[in-house]
């Protein structure tokens, strides 16, 4: 490690942790990074381009009896999406215990009918891997809390223990439970702990050198399987500070910082994703000053933007906003996402749009069959933060005829190709699943209605039949993707102009480094658009025709990417 990163690190370190963190857990920690850099002799890719796609998916979407499912999901990429996607986001793969994946019991280890680490090397020879760092919370079932339970020493501060007493009514809660759960130790003592987001997921004492040296053994663990991206899960609550929101708290934004500076001495080129669901000005603190936090940040504000703008048939929200869009550096770019293992979050709309119109989107989705989860005001209120839906039926009326439905979705998912930033699409976006009633009937939770699971050989059988609304949509988004691919005027950091030639109407001008020029028009209206002012000349790239004339008719959610002459 070279002295100035040595350096950096250092003092990162006696920023959070001042006096407490000793000479001995500096050396335990310098050690552990200097093995694992000399472990790995690999190089990542250098920042990004146009190649660029992720699939988010999780490592046992594809299953079969008592085999082992990555290998699974390796062959169904292997033969339907690679072609499309350079990238692969593989959702938490190791043992678990609640929340599919996210109370994890070993960060260690893969989980048991998911397969092996071998088998996260066989998927990584056909593609990229992000992985998920787990960094705010672990599993009640795991050894760690066990360890705490049983008073074994070294985990005595693992875990946050509260008086219950205390006045905890500042922290934002993203959930309408108990933030803390009582828990009985090995002398027959309680104690209250800090849970987040459950009972089952335990919050990590980050105010604790040991658990920093044990965690950050994880991401070196993590660099050397091969993680190309790591994606700092819930990130935005790690450092707790009771009288305060403990929300995006200065020391959580130096762990951050320190997760760089260690990532970059052990493995430069990989990226650091922040997973922030807040208000979009929040959001893009976690760029740092665009040279020390993270690379990218989740674009959380445009899924709820491009579905408030469907289904009001005006861009004017949408279009605003995307004007404001600013990097902090071209060392930064968005993470663009329309759909994900997650609902679609209401939170990035705050600031955006008028609560008013939140709601009213909230309903007419309950309407058509979404579910809602809420969350738990410090004035005693309540307020919608999440709805559940597959992207695809919460677009449109569930008795939509096919063709409308399809064309919507198209719309939405040209205009996340054609943002500024890294495109990822969901797995059950790209197959087009509809929503999964009798998962959360099964389950019992809201978000297994786009969570479903598939057996080995179910999907394949439908892309196989043109007739299948999975296959259409198939068809028609690995077409888009595979034309953004060739085009450099997609690169992440092509400049981008949004402007509205009308209210239902979106404008995006992407101009590359060497001066190319693409134009893409969007229809979000349910009627025929007629465009008379600076159409471009040149060739619609989605049908190959010419654009020679100074007028521009759009179809019903019809979408033009339009390459300049």
């Amino acid at each position: 490690m070279e002295n100035s990163m040595d350096d950096k690190i250092e003092q990162l370190i006696r920023l959070i942790y001042g006096e407490s963190f000793s000479l001995g857990h500096y050396e335990i920690l310098s050690e552990n990074i200097k093995n694992a850099k000399n472990l790995i002799t690999g190089t990542r890719k250098s920042k990004w381009d146009e190649q660029d796609v992720v699939l988010i998916t999780y490592a046992d979407q594809f299953q079969k009896n008592d085999q082992n499912a990555l290998p699974i999901l390796t062959r169904f990429y292997n033969c339907w999406l690679s072609p499309y996607f350079s990238h692969v986001h593989l959702l938490p793969f190791y043992p678990w215990s609640s929340d599919d994946g996210f109370s994890v019991i070993d960060y260690h280890r893969v989980a048991t009918k998911t397969g092996e680490w071998g088998d996260v090397a066989e998927i990584k020879k056909s593609t990229h891997l992000m992985f998920d760092f787990v960094c705010n919370h672990m599993s009640a079932k795991s050894q760690w809390f066990e360890n705490y339970l049983n008073q074994n020493p070294g985990f005595e501060d693992f875990f946050i223990a509260v008086d219950p007493d205390t006045d905890l009514s500042a922290v934002t809660r993203p959930r309408a439970l108990p933030l803390l759960t009582p828990f009985t130790l090995a002398d027959g003592s309680i104690r209250h702990l800090w849970t987040t987001f459950s009972e089952d997921q335990i919050d990590l004492n980050f105010a604790s050198p040991q658990v920093l040296i044990a965690m950050v053994d994880v991401l070196l663990h993590y660099l050397i399987e091969g993680a190309d991206y790591i994606r700092l899960d819930a990130v935005g609550f790690m450092w707790k500070v009771p009288g305060t929101t403990c929300l995006h708290l200065e020391n959580t934004h130096r762990l951050i910082q320190l997760f760089r500076a260690i990532t970059e001495a052990v493995a430069p080129g990989t990226v650091i994703i922040t997973e922030t669901n807040v208000p979009h000005k929040d959001n893009i603190s976690y760029f740092g000053d665009g040279s020390n936090e993270a690379q990218m940040v989740y674009q959380f504000s445009l899924p709820p933007l491009v579905l408030h703008s469907i289904h009001s048939e005006n861009v004017q929200a949408l279009c605003q906003w995307a004007q404001t869009l600013e990097l902090p550096s071209t060392e930064t770019t968005w993470f663009n996402f329309l759909a994900s293992h997650d609902g679609i979050g209401l939170n990035p709309l705050r600031g955006i749009l008028p609560e008013e119109d939140i709601l009213t989107l909230v309903e007419k989705l309950q309407n058509e069959g979404a579910r809602v989860n809420w969350k738990n005001n410090p004035d005693g209120t309540r307020s919608p933060y999440e709805i559940n839906v597959t992207y695809l039926d919460a677009l449109t009326p569930q008795n939509c005829h096919d063709n409308e439905r399809i064309a919507r979705f198209v719309l939405a998912h040209a205009l996340l190709l054609t943002f500024p930033g890294v495109p990822a699409i969901y797995i059950q976006s790209i197959l087009g699943s509809r929503n999964d009633y009798e998962g959360v009937e099964r389950l019992g939770y809201n978000r297994a209605i786009n969570r479903r699971k598939f057996q080995e050989g179910e999907i394949d059988i439908e892309l196989e039949d043109a007739s299948q609304l999975r296959t259409k949509i198939y068809n028609v988004l690995t077409r888009m993707i595979a034309i953004r691919r060739q085009q450099c005027v997609f690169h992440p950091d092509s400049k981008a102009n949004f402007s509205m030639p009308n209210e239902h109407v979106l404008e995006i001008t992407r101009i590359s480094a060497s001066g190319e020029e693409l134009t893409a028009f969007f229809n979000f209206q349910n009627r025929v658009q007629t465009l008379y002012d600076d159409i471009p000349y040149g060739v619609e790239l989605l049908t190959g025709s010419n654009i020679t004339n100074s007028l521009l008719t759009l179809n019903p959610w019809q979408v033009m990417w339009i390459k300049h002459c």
